[in-house]
């Protein structure tokens, strides 16, 4: 009995002390797949019923998405935390809500402004400049 207990209680203690240890949250968890939505743009957090979102395509090495009245697309690289966002392109189509407008243009800027990621958690990806500071915090799915 003591043999079993011995076999059964170390790797569940090596594996729970290996948890502590880190957030359990990996950098190489790919960000590219889900459409990511905006809930929050500095400090911010974002209207309920906001369409801005992107999302983020490997095998093309582009991000495309969507403002919150225009589609907009463009380029990335993505290397470990480093998170570039090329130029953006977007359509001009008149957006009816002048603060959905604002609200697009600051999103575009933020995603130029993009040094670096970090994974907030499961669904939650925060987009930081070069400085660190969060620029802005998208959730996929629907968190």
């Amino acid at each position: 009995m003591r043999s079993f207990v011995r076999h059964i209680a170390l790797p569940v203690l090596a594996a729970a002390t290996l948890t502590a240890c880190g957030s359990g949250i990996s950098l190489d968890e790919p960000i590219e797949g889900p459409a990511w939505r905006l809930v929050q743009l500095g400090e911010e957090p974002i209207a309920p019923g906001s369409e801005a979102q992107v999302q983020f395509d490997r095998s093309s090495g582009r991000v495309s998405g969507s403002g919150g009245c225009n589609r907009i697309s463009g380029t990335y690289t993505r290397s470990g935390a480093t998170l570039k966002i090329g130029q953006m392109a977007s359509t001009r189509m008149a957006c009816p809500d002048p603060a959905r407008g604002g609200t697009e243009a600051q999103f575009v800027s933020a995603l130029q402004s993009t040094a670096s990621y970090r994974l907030a958690g499961p669904g939650r990806l925060a987009l930081l400049d070069a400085s660190g500071r969060t620029v802005a915090l998208l959730n996929s799915g629907g968190r």
